[in-house]
């Protein structure tokens, strides 16, 4: 793991290849399992936009998922119904540029600060998203498992 004042990368190898894991990552309804900050998303009107609730303060969260399978690269543009930041990133690799077997991958999310959060939200947000990776590294090897097994 890896944080300084304004980023925060928490990284898992998954024992899954790249593709499946990407499908599962940019699942909604995958999302609200492992999300902690957006459980339970379901669609919130708008074509591409879901909203969930944060299990720390049950505030309501939207997010928008944009995959870009090229560069094994998905945006979370989290924010309100009417405005949403990409703060968060996972970045999928393939399981060769960390001299893993090809029926692996590796994965990253990063999170960006904005300059208002306090120093107990962010210290929040980077802990969560330390659980967040292996939520999903478990949540993604087990699916494998059960479908591939």
């Amino acid at each position: 793991m890896a944080s300084s004042d304004i980023v925060h990368t928490a990284g898992v190898y998954l024992e899954t290849p790249l593709e499946f894991a990407f499908d599962h990552l940019c699942d909604p309804q995958l999302l609200g399992r492992w999300a902690l900050g957006c459980m339970d998303l379901k669609p919130a009107g708008t074509e591409g936009v879901f909203v969930g609730r944060s299990l720390f303060d049950d505030a309501a969260v939207h997010v928008a998922i944009h995959p870009n399978r090229a560069l094994g690269l998905i945006d979370y543009l989290v924010g309100d119904q009417d405005k949403r930041q990409p703060r968060i990133s996972i970045r999928l690799v393939p399981g060769a540029l960390c001299d893993l077997p090809d029926e692996q991958c590796a994965a990253a999310m990063t999170a960006w600060r904005v300059s208002g959060m306090t120093q107990a939200r962010w210290d929040q947000l980077t802990k969560t998203h330390e659980v967040e990776v292996l939520l999903f590294k478990a949540q993604i090897e087990t699916r494998f498992q059960r479908l591939h097994g």
